[in-house]
């Protein structure tokens, strides 16, 4: 071995449906770290019934890290291996909750691994934000609960007008 490589590229993927806190805070130590990443929004098969459309989770995302020179906001379909191939990517970095989220990840990061030889970077969230998902900022908002804490404000704009389209309160 001919010693440490540099890591220069990060990809952070999600499907930011919406984008969190949690999600920032994950950025934000990501870009203090990596000279350049790469927000990945992805459209999830798993995820059918996704709330923002791919191009507005974009615009949500380009907001909330427009403060950030080396980051930038992608996206993709299809597999993570290849999006991190095509983009020259160094790195996979997933933020972590709880402890089911690693025996979820740990599975992906090692095929991931295998089919684009990029590692996988765990990073775990802020405490305060250990609890925060984006299905569940949805389901209170809907439901008329308080979730400013939890989102940027961009964030909120775009959940209003998702209410108003709903016709909810």
């Amino acid at each position: 071995m001919n010693g440490p490589v540099r890591r220069a590229h990060a990809i952070y993927p999600g499907s930011f449906d919406p984008p969190t806190n949690g999600h920032l805070d994950v950025i934000a130590r990501t870009a203090q770290i990596f000279p350049t990443v790469t927000v990945a929004v992805v459209v999830n098969p798993q995820k059918r019934d996704s709330f923002f459309a791919i191009e507005e989770r974009e615009e949500m995302l380009r907001a909330c890290v427009a403060e950030y020179e080396n980051v930038r906001v992608a996206n993709f379909r299809g597999l993570l291996a290849d999006f991190v191939t095509s983009v020259k990517g160094d790195v996979i970095v997933k933020g972590l909750r709880v402890v089911s989220d690693f025996e979820n990840e740990m599975a992906f990061a090692h095929m991931n691994r295998a089919l684009s030889n990029v590692d996988t970077m765990f990073l775990m969230s802020d405490a305060a934000y250990s609890f925060v998902s984006s299905s569940l900022i949805k389901e209170v908002f809907l439901q008329g609960g308080n979730v400013a804490n939890y989102v940027p404000p961009t964030v909120l704009e775009f959940l209003a007008a998702k209410r108003h389209i709903h016709g909810r309160k």
